[in-house]
């Protein structure tokens, strides 16, 4: 359990710094600050996915609540409106925990309104559950509650408009709102409150965060109705707003419920405070596509990303205990592998993927061979997965989309001018900031992996024409690979080798050459690209995506989408590549308990973290100069599954 006392909840600054996530499995979430204030425009109660993963619509921004002691009013939540917070209600609030979904502790005069809020595994529903505690009969007590919908896309904003129909459907304990024809219904249930129409526009909420990173800040807000609970007669009550008319009596089991399911992820886990909080967050990620699993990539705005999916795989499922996961993730793209590669994205807008990628399709079968190794479940690979394999291994090796295909040399040629193919991927207009084209170093130590796991599956799999075809494929690469990229004078590797030109910026890809299953360095340069990672890019949070010495270097991700995408990969601290690293350091200093222990110190900053600012979550990455603020999204797959994995493989 985590938990702030006063001194973080009636902090303003502390407390809307501290976000919270709830998640459905389908892709939905609910999502704001300790503090109530809404900071994002991806902040509310009900993010609906309406065609699961995807199609996500911020439906209930939030309900404004009052609770009146003998006719005195005491409003308990809080808005940010140009140059006022209004209410504040945040002064009230005396605890926030996550014990397991977030719960409120509000303090107002000699009573306690607790209010926990969690989200239906499978539904696009949210259950708010408010209970009073302290209560003497002589009093009464009510509770306003004054929901405000947003209805739109959850990357837009709402302003005012006389398209908005705000009529309402109102039956025994259910309220139906229907604001708009193309968007779905929402359902509001309760246990017997009293509904008053209301109709009203609130305007100008500001969303911090958002006005940081440049971007429309500004929303308007409807109120279709009031309800008014009388907690007197009944002092715990729940509300559940879903796109669906559910029975009020439902919230009950549902609550009973998603406490189990959560505790039932934990029941294998070793006691292990870190772990377990890994492995709570880990839930988040997985998610439903069609019949099958996948991975949402961060929270609040990504979709499923193919890259980010398998890397996330091992440690999402593998580490947690959840094996039929991993199975079901891997059968999902494999169907969707077209011209030898895996999408590298759904888009939020359609169906139809993207497959701008290079290493997404590496990383697939890395993420099979973990799978493999973990459950010995030839059976599956040899039904599932080893014919797609083969196919993708003769596409890269005829060639495929963006000129990727093999060289005489053995290693992988990637990448047409304008475009970015590997994870280092921002681009700006026709700007690619970090040009990669050519032979990447950590595509070479994906691709060569890539090749002898196929060689160990087809031996397995008596195959051994194509065992020998890859085993020579494999052969050719790894006799050619520190040839062309050692770079001597800096005891690491090139980033990137394009014909005659080598960069010799120093990033952190090439720990992946030493990091995977199959490596193709030798011990002694392997140990010295461990300790020039180590005195260039390591930090508390993970490492940075170039040198500080690199006149390129940026030191800080902040600012408007211009300013953070030419950042992104220039020295901001990417978490996930954490992982990584500690299973190198690890290696080459020969799995000791000394070793082991160092790794644990290095981790100590980020097991802080995820139990204080981040509430259980980890982001996407960090400044690359202290003091390393958290930026990109608050709650990242791969993050939070390559720290399980080390945990579990590693320390």
């Amino acid at each position: 359990m985590i938990a702030f006392d006063e001194t973080i909840c009636r902090d303003l600054d502390s407390a809307s710094r501290r976000e919270w996530l709830e998640t459905n499995g389908l892709g939905g979430f609910a999502s704001s600050t300790v503090a109530g204030i809404h900071t994002r425009r991806y902040h509310g109660l009900l993010v609906a996915a309406t065609r699961p993963p995807l199609g996500r619509v911020l439906l209930l921004s939030k309900i404004e609540e009052t609770l009146t002691i003998d006719g005195r009013s005491y409003q308990l939540s809080a808005n940010q409106y140009p140059g006022a917070v209004h209410p504040q209600g945040y002064v009230y609030l005396k605890q926030f925990r996550l014990d397991p979904f977030p719960v409120f502790v509000y303090q107002i005069e000699s009573v306690q309104l607790e209010k926990s809020v969690y989200m239906v595994h499978g539904e696009n529903t949210t259950v708010v559950h408010y209970e009073l505690h302290g209560q003497d009969q002589h009093h009464s007590y009510t509770l306003k509650l004054s929901p405000l919908i947003a209805f739109r896309d959850y990357h837009g904003a709402t302003h005012q408009n006389d398209a908005l129909n705000p009529a309402l459907t109102i039956e025994a304990d259910t309220v139906g709102v229907t604001p708009y024809r193309d968007l779905p219904s929402l359902y509001l249930a309760h246990e017997g409150g009293g509904v008053r129409q209301s109709g009203v526009w609130f305007h100008n909420f500001v969303y911090e965060r958002e006005r940081e990173r440049g971007l429309d800040y500004l929303e308007d807000l409807f109120n279709p109705f009031t309800l008014t609970l009388d907690l007197s007669r009944k002092p715990a009550q729940a509300v559940i707003a879903s796109t669906e008319a559910h029975p009020i009596e439902s919230a009950v089991r549902w609550r009973r419920s998603e406490i189990e399911r959560r505790e039932a992820i934990l029941t294998t886990l070793p006691d292990d405070r870190f772990v377990r909080s890994l492995a709570s967050a880990a839930d988040h990620f997985i998610v439903k596509r069609g019949t099958h699993a996948s991975v949402i990539a961060g929270y609040h705005w990504f979709s499923d990303w193919g890259r980010d999916a398998m890397v996330a795989l091992p440690g999402l499922t593998l580490s947690t205990g959840r094996p039929e996961l991993a199975r079901s993730i891997l059968l999902a793209f494999a169907g969707c592998v077209d011209q030898g590669m895996v999408p590298n994205r759904f888009p939020d807008a359609g169906e139809t993927p993207e497959y701008n990628s290079v290493d997404a399709t590496l990383w697939f079968l890395e993420a099979a061979r973990a799978y493999l190794a973990h459950t010995g479940d030839l059976d599956f690979i040899r039904t599932n997965l080893y014919g797609v394999f083969s196919d993708i291994i003769s596409w890269h090796e005829r060639g495929t989309r963006y000129g990727i295909r093999v060289d005489r040399d053995g290693l992988l040629l990637a990448g047409e001018p304008g475009v970015q193919l590997t994870w280092m991927d921002a681009k700006i207009g026709d700007w690619v900031v970090t040009p990669r084209q050519g032979k990447a170093v950590e595509i070479q130590a994906l691709w060569y992996n890539a090749l002898r796991v196929m060689e160990d599956m087809a031996l397995r799999l008596a195959h051994p024409a194509d065992g020998a075809h890859y085993q020579e494929c494999a052969g050719r690469a790894q006799s050619n690979f520190a040839k062309l990229f050692w770079n001597s004078s800096e005891n690491c590797l090139y980033d990137v080798v394009d014909g005659d030109k080598r960069d010799a910026s120093i990033r952190p890809n090439q720990i992946l050459a030493v990091s995977l299953f199959h490596s193709m360095l030798a011990p002694d340069l392997a140990c010295r690209i461990v300790e020039t990672v180590q005195r260039y890019l390591l930090t508390p949070f993970g490492l940075r995506t170039l040198s500080p010495n690199d006149p390129l270097y940026r030191g800080r991700y902040q600012g408007d989408a211009r300013s953070r995408d030419s950042a992104y990969h220039q020295g901001t601290v990417w978490p996930w590549l954490m992982g990584p690293f500690l299973k190198a350091f690890v290696q080459v200093n020969g799995r000791s308990p000394g070793a082991r222990e160092q790794a644990r110190k290095w981790l100590s900053e980020l097991t802080h973290y995820i139990d204080d600012e981040g509430v259980g979550l980890l982001p996407e990455v960090f400044d690359g100069d202290a003091p390393q603020r958290a930026g990109g999204c608050i709650a990242q797959a791969w993050t939070v599954a390559e720290l399980l994995r080390t945990s579990f493989e590693d320390l």
